[in-house]
């Protein structure tokens, strides 16, 4: 009779150690249920704003539209107002001004995680330019290039360039030192240790960082657009405010949310393609 009783219900530490509390310490969720979890964030969000909404005194609901609204109004300004040009026009001055900053932050801040002497050197530098809101560079850019395309790139390039150099700087300097004395003591050149040995070991680090940077840029985007700007989400949004269409508004602040969102799965899509590695010794 005991060992069947022992059978049937299992002991008591047992049921608390399977069960799955919402507030465990290292312990990433599942793929399906990290999905489940993020839909229901988002419902979430999207459930308080509409509570917001039909809070709101109805005179002024205008200034908290609800959410059908602004998606109705994201269709109108695609549909009817040519959106889509605005935001493959933001999208390439993003993903452009950030291509440019990747092509020199990247490599200069290997070498500066590479040789001490050129971080010496340089970083003094470059940290003292991390402090420096780059909307603070607007009056000099529209001096140099006027209400002009530069000054948007520029503006754009200057928000994540410093960041991204002394993150790559710290990637670089993760990477264990054992690989560099292994390869050292094995008699390689430095030109192969930096291209074959840290590069490929501080990539995956590198491109978190380029991911989480180009978060970034994407929050200037607004404020490079307003510098003489007559298209993009950003050109938009500002007529908008003139005339008080708040769902406008919303709505351009809706549409870069999403972009950004697609931004930051196009980048784990190419982590995960291209340290495919890296992504099974996380798990």
């Amino acid at each position: 009779m005991e060992d069947s009783n022992a059978t049937k219900s299992p002991p008591k530490d047992d049921l608390i150690r399977n069960k799955e509390r919402f507030f465990e310490l290292l312990s990433p969720p599942s793929a399906r249920r990290t999905a489940i979890l993020g839909v229901i964030g988002a419902l979430a969000f999207f459930g308080i704003w509409e509570v917001g909404h039909y809070l709101t005194p109805k005179s002024g609901q205008r200034f908290l539209p609800a959410v059908e609204e602004v998606l109705g109004r994201l269709h109108y300004l695609y549909t009817e107002k040519g959106f889509l040009e605005d935001v493959l026009i933001s999208c390439m001055r993003i993903f452009g001004s950030f291509l440019a900053a990747s092509a020199i932050a990247v490599p200069l801040g290997i070498a500066m995680g590479c040789f001490g002497n050129l971080k010496a050197l340089v970083n003094p530098t470059v940290s003292g330019w991390r402090y420096l809101p780059a909307a603070s560079f607007i009056p000099l850019l529209l001096v140099w290039f006027g209400p002009s395309e530069g000054a948007k790139m520029g503006l754009l390039f200057l928000g994540v360039i410093f960041f991204l150099i002394a993150m790559v700087l710290d990637n670089t300097e993760a990477v264990r030192r054992e690989f560099i004395e292994a390869a050292l003591t094995m008699g390689a050149s430095r030109k192969r240790i930096v291209l074959e040995v840290v590069v490929p070991a501080a990539a995956p680090a590198i491109i978190d960082s380029m991911r989480t940077m180009i978060a970034v840029g994407w929050t200037y985007l607004v404020i490079a657009e307003i510098v003489g700007a007559q298209d993009g989400i950003g050109a938009v949004m500002m007529r908008a405010g003139r005339f008080l269409h708040v769902d406008i508004i919303m709505a351009g602040i809706l549409m870069i949310g999403v972009l950004g969102v697609l931004t930051d799965i196009l980048f784990r899509v190419l982590a995960h393609l291209l340290f495919p590695w890296n992504v099974a010794r996380k798990v």
